[in-house]
């Protein structure tokens, strides 16, 4: 197993992380029986490092991650959780929640502790709530030993975020395609400049990366043969050298044996590869709906739509055909009052816009078709 230093903490993690929010199920429960061998595995493979949260498997994802993890020695792997800062109105809050999570992983301390899924109102919050100092403290005091935190939101926010104190380490979704969303990688160069030690999720973006059209998996058998899919995604993740840690959200035995495979250990890049990578990743770039660059000129929307990610949800469908992930953003995810159908017909966008979008009519269209996929 390939191991990175985090220079900030001097912590040496395996290149791969087990990401505990997939884990097999039955029905609606985790298979423990099929989960607890898989952690076993990654375990005596060398995988030291394991990323729950307070939400994932519905809250039980630390209970039994905890759980499997103590008939181990607690120094001889790496727990990670988050605080889920939609939940916290004030210090108390936060102080409940992580008193719970301890409770709940069966430890008495947190290695890396994250401000859970940070956007602009959130880390407002958080500032405005003391919050940081109250982690602070808890680092002082042993309970947690690395402060970060996670990302979803534009990369303007990413920098404010990122340059407003030291932080251990953060943790960002990027993979070949989502190099321009999110924090992308304007968000990875800005982690280097500052230092900041990178946990990667997404690698593979929620297995979409894994399960592509036949014509873009020939792309890549042509140049090596026997490689799936998925191996290239992590593989360009792992080319970039301040990314320390890569998540694998692994549900089946299948998966964790190839991918501690694929790091035991880690083969760079070759020249031939990321040209496939390059054609793999225009040719899904091409079916997109339209042209969305996000360089969000349109708004703010008077009527209150989120344009630019109604518009990122809809070229995600078409490039991807991530059914289950697009249902899940435009049933749950997205907030109703954001939604194209909130659309005045004002114009407003259209006249602001850099490429010329026919904004209202393609809002109309998805609208209808992302209803339609969530019947």
């Amino acid at each position: 197993m390939d191991y990175r230093v985090f220079d900030t903490v001097a912590a040496k993690a395996s290149l791969l992380g087990f990401g505990c929010m997939r884990f097999p199920q039955k029905g609606n429960e985790i298979d423990e029986a099929e989960a607890e061998k898989m952690i076993d595995t990654a375990y005596a493979q060398g995988v030291n490092y394991f990323d729950t949260a307070y939400v994932y498997h519905d809250g039980k994802s630390e209970n039994f991650t905890g759980r499997v993890l103590s008939k181990y020695r607690r120094d001889s792997y790496f727990l990670a959780t988050k605080l889920p800062c939609w939940l916290v109105q004030s210090v108390e809050d936060a102080e409940r929640l992580f008193q719970e999570q301890l409770d709940r992983l069966g430890t008495d301390y947190i290695d890396f502790y994250l401000l859970h899924s940070l956007g602009e109102e959130s880390w407002n919050r958080m500032v405005e709530l003391g919050i940081l100092s109250f982690c602070e403290e808890l680092r002082k005091a042993g309970k947690i030993r690395y402060f970060g935190f996670s990302f979803h939101d534009e990369f303007s926010v990413f920098e404010k975020i990122a340059s407003y104190r030291k932080w251990d380490f953060c943790q960002i979704q990027l993979n070949y395609i989502d190099t321009e969303t999110q924090a992308g990688m304007k968000g990875y160069l800005l982690t280097e400049k500052l230092g900041i030690p990178l946990v990667i999720m997404e690698p593979i973006k929620g297995g979409s990366l894994a399960n592509l059209p036949e014509d873009m998996v020939k792309i890549f058998a042509k140049v090596t043969p026997g490689a799936s899919p998925a191996s290239f995604a992590l593989r360009f993740i792992a080319s970039l050298p301040n990314v320390k840690v890569i998540l694998s959200g692994m549900s089946t035995m299948e998966q964790l044996v190839e991918n501690v495979s694929l790091f035991s250990p880690l083969s760079p890049l070759t020249d031939k590869e990321r040209a496939a990578i390059e054609e793999v990743s225009a040719a899904i770039k091409s079916k997109v709906r339209n042209g969305c660059t996000n360089c969000r000129y349109c708004m703010p929307c008077p009527a209150g739509v989120d344009i630019p990610g109604n518009f990122a949800l809809w070229n995600e469908r078409a490039m991807l055909n991530n059914v289950g992930a697009i249902r899940w953003f435009w049933g749950i995810g997205m907030q109703d009052k954001v939604k194209a159908k909130n659309c005045v017909g004002c114009g407003q966008c259209e006249e602001l816009c850099p490429q010329g979008l026919s904004i209202r009519d393609n809002l109309a269209v998805l609208q209808h078709e992302l209803d339609e996929l969530c019947k």
